[in-house]
């Protein structure tokens, strides 16, 4: 009997012992990664009684990859990468959102040599001129912009631009569009509001051009398998844990005011035009 209960003892310490990690939105500077985000780390392993882990992603697909392959169990994903990654894991599911992300919207921005002023009209000057999107698994740097110019220009982008780019994070949208790389480009508002207000936007040179339609967008999504993983109701913590966040700085990574609810059903809408556009079958 005190064979098994030991036995038992080291097993459960083994399965308890196991990392729990976690992703954000991918950026190629993975040293800025690091440091927006250990803060979590360290709040989660503190609340969890876990080890946890910050895992950086370059790309949008690499972090769909990890939550797939079990590196991550939590990551922080654009609506698309959320769902694409959920369908990867029977059970998965969105947890938690930001406030901002129920109404969540994109900015059409034009180097201002292109002449082109604010509207609260589709600016459909736009056509002809060169285009970059934002990474291709990008809800709000792809999908939903694509979804709209293929709705109000009647056309696709290849056929809109005379040259359609894919610049792989908001920040480098920006820049290329602002360095006149691209003529036109699509971006995260959140990202223009922070890049503008950290005065790496010299609005000179890049401006905003129409503000979107509004649309659900971020959200944490964690594997339907971690309850096995680390113990009943462990899904239930990191949701209560990340909802509980009133850290400033933790809640700036984001960045975002507050954490609130979500559920997989949000993103039905989302679903249904990357169904539409031909990104999801």
């Amino acid at each position: 009997m005190r064979n098994f209960i030991l036995v038992s003892a080291i097993l459960i310490s083994t399965v308890f012992a196991k990392t729990f990690s976690f992703t954000t939105v991918p950026d190629h500077n993975v040293e800025k990664l690091k440091k927006n985000y250990q803060k979590l780390a360290v709040y989660l392993q503190k609340i969890l009684h876990v080890d946890v882990r910050f895992v950086p992603t370059t790309s949008y697909s690499d972090s769909i990859s990890a939550f797939a392959s079990n590196k991550v169990q939590l990551a922080w994903f654009g609506a698309l990468a959320g769902i694409k990654a959920r369908r990867s894991v029977k059970g998965s599911s969105a947890i938690v959102q930001g406030l901002e992300d129920t109404q969540f919207y994109s900015y059409f921005i034009a180097n201002t040599s292109t002449g082109l002023k604010k509207s609260n009209r589709f600016p459909k000057g736009i056509k002809g001129k060169s285009f970059t999107f934002g990474s291709k698994e990008s809800t709000s740097g792809r999908l939903m912009p694509e979804y709209y110019i293929r709705w109000i220009l009647r056309t696709t982008p290849q056929k809109a631009f005379s040259r359609v780019g894919f610049s792989g994070s908001h920040s480098k949208t920006i820049a290329q569009v602002q360095d006149g790389e691209y003529q036109i480009g699509v971006v995260n508002y959140s990202v223009w509001n922070k890049e503008l207000k950290d005065g790496k936007i010299d609005t000179s040179k890049v401006k905003i051009i129409w503000k979107s339609l509004k649309y659900p967008d971020y959200q944490f999504s964690i594997r339907g398998d971690v309850d096995r993983q680390f113990g009943a109701g462990f899904t239930k913590q990191v949701q209560n844990a990340l909802l509980k966040i009133k850290d400033r700085e933790i809640l700036s990574a984001f960045p975002r005011s507050k954490f609130i609810k979500a559920d997989n059903s949000e993103y039905e809408i989302v679903k249904g035009v990357a169904q539409t556009v031909g990104l999801l079958k």
